[in-house]
């Protein structure tokens, strides 16, 4: 195994893909213009977002193929490893990636709500694949912030990066919810697939020997991240994941309650589904 890369700051991963650092907390590459690189399995201080430009046809989410053809984005949160071990051999990245530091976001709005954006701890074979406007939209976001990094740091900088940031992952999130309402027979498995987790579990003993299932616990019976999970269960239903733990001892049907919720989905994903 090759030894992990640590990227503390937002210089050292500029020195590592050989870019100049243009603000010492906020960073963004367009891999087209860097050079081959090795790959390395990298341990991040910072934020990272990254955009790749793939077909998503040739990739797979559990049993399904991905849905859009446009790119697929990829969050890393601060303290996580990302990356492929190195071959030995050189490969020319593609895409592109927005990084900044939690510093950046002290005493900013943005810094007080970033634990609400939750998909920092999906998984990446849970990542969001755009349609060709919503990608268009996300282009313009990060083109935002190039451009702020491309002038002197003056004392507007910060203000408009992270509101650009925000706006960015504001976005991201309405994209989000678009993709869990067209994977609904995805989503319905699942849940399928959770109300047999829980039954078996009560029907078992295990809940008066050991007590109730956890979120974690059902999450990683799923293969799922906690956050990805929590959030998809919540969307889906209305209820949040250990609320439906603390109501299987009851004869209660989830996939009913995904019925009902995936006709209101459906109702509101029709007033603003992206144009192909």
């Amino acid at each position: 195994m090759s030894e992990l890369f640590k990227a503390d700051t937002i210089y050292d991963y500029n020195e590592w893909a050989g870019v100049e650092t243009l603000h010492p907390l906020v960073g963004f590459i367009d891999f087209s213009q860097v050079k081959p690189l090795r790959h390395a399995r990298k341990y991040y201080g910072f934020y990272a977002v990254f955009l790749k430009d793939v077909k998503c046809g040739g990739l797979r989410y559990g049993r399904q193929y991905y849905d859009y053809q446009d790119g697929t984005l990829i969050f890393v949160a601060p303290g996580q490893t990302f990356g492929e071990e190195d071959d030995g051999e050189v490969f020319q990245p593609t895409g592109y990636l927005l990084m900044f530091h939690p510093d950046l976001l002290r005493n900013t709005p943005l810094g007080k709500v970033m634990k609400d954006y939750t998909f920092f701890s999906y998984e990446t074979n849970e990542a969001l694949h755009l349609s060709t406007e919503e990608r268009q939209i996300i282009m313009d976001c990060f083109h935002k912030i190039q451009y702020e990094l491309s002038h002197a740091i003056d004392r507007y900088s910060k203000a408009l990066i992270v509101d650009s940031i925000k706006m960015f992952l504001d976005y991201y999130t309405r994209f989000y919810d678009r993709q869990f309402v067209t994977r609904d027979n995805v989503n319905k498995d699942l849940l399928t697939r959770f109300e047999q987790l829980l039954n078996e579990y009560y029907a078992s003993g295990k809940a008066e020997r050991i007590g109730l299932p956890t979120v974690q616990y059902c999450a990683d019976a799923l293969h799922l991240s906690y956050n990805y999970f929590s959030d998809l269960i919540r969307k889906e239903t209305g209820v949040t994941a250990s609320g439906h733990i603390n109501a299987a001892a009851h004869p209660v049907s989830l996939s009913a309650t995904a019925a009902k919720s995936s006709r209101y989905s459906a109702r509101r994903y029709s007033s603003w589904a992206p144009r192909r």
